[in-house]
């Protein structure tokens, strides 16, 4: 019996598209009275993005995340989905 092999990147796509529209979906239901629960999270990453210049070339370097509720269940569906191809 042949068995079908996944590939790693379907996964990755799936997992981003579970993260940008639960945490879209997570910021719409933020506005919602009894869904609120959804939009809380916690941001982390480099909130003052750090410089380097070089005279020639200036480059910025900066990079924040803000995971909620919502996006984790993204990415809860998304695994599923993906076990479930």
């Amino acid at each position: 019996m042949a068995v079908k092999e996944k590939n790693i990147w379907i996964l990755i796509i799936f997992l981003l598209a579970g993260i940008v529209i639960g945490g879209l979906l997570g910021e719409i239901a933020s506005a919602v009275k009894g869904l609120w629960w959804l939009s809380y999270g916690e941001q982390f990453g480099i909130s003052s993005p750090v410089t380097l210049d070089l005279s020639i070339i200036k480059v910025t370097f900066g990079l924040l995340f803000n995971i909620n509720v919502a996006s984790i269940l993204g990415m809860g569906i998304a695994i599923f989905i993906y076990r479930k191809i």
